[in-house]
């Protein structure tokens, strides 16, 4: 069979389809669109992935991605310092600072407790969280797992965890539907549900 372009876009359209959402399919549009605009987006966009690979660290406060350590969020000093809100992974930390609801600090477990997938405590960012937790200023940890099976089993837990730490244990009320994960819901979604939130216990 004729080959209609050389291996390097083959190379192009392979890595586009491990991206969430791009199948073969549509990582051949997408390498399509990139050649037809290679000056105005194909090449910055190889520049930016290049500079954010060079300066992208894992926040060794809240687990967030960004290009300082601490990040933006740890370093804001206009956030509410005496809350603290847990989340699964970095896209539930984007998804709920894009609502603008939430103004406090975060932080990332980095998944949730899964016996099915072997993962225990140590495999997540859990004694961190307890450390921060033990801070004078912190008053109140919102869990704001998804609610998923081990979501809730993960809230249960470090529900548990922090009893010691002398702070009020929340988690996400109405709004968040069951099997519903944070990145996928719209901002008044997450608004109502930071709004609406619990006590754990």
């Amino acid at each position: 069979m004729p080959r209609s372009h050389g291996s390097e876009i083959d190379k192009l359209i392979q890595l586009l389809a491990k991206l969430p959402g791009l199948g073969p399919r549509s990582a051949r549009r997408s390498a399509l669109q990139l050649l037809k605009k290679k000056d105005s987006v194909m090449i910055p966009l190889a520049e930016a992935l290049r500079m954010v690979a060079d300066r992208v660290q894992i926040c060794g406060v809240c687990g967030n991605v960004d290009t300082l350590n601490p990040c933006h969020v740890c370093e804001d000093a206009r956030r509410d310092q005496t809350v603290i809100c847990v989340v699964e992974e970095v896209a539930d930390l984007w998804a709920l600072d894009r609502s603008e609801t939430f103004k406090g600090l975060y932080h990332v477990l980095g998944g949730t407790l899964s016996a099915l997938d072997g993962v225990g405590p140590d495999d997540l960012n859990i004694a961190g969280l307890v450390e921060r937790a033990g801070g004078e200023q912190v008053s109140e940890i919102i869990l704001a797992l998804n609610a998923t099976v081990d979501g809730q089993t993960t809230s249960h837990y470090l529900a548990e965890r922090l009893e010691d730490a002398g702070v009020k244990v929340t988690a996400l009320a109405h709004g968040v539907p069951v099997g519903g994960e944070l990145d996928y819901l719209d901002d008044g979604t997450l608004a109502a549900a930071l709004r609406a939130r619990g006590e754990v216990g």
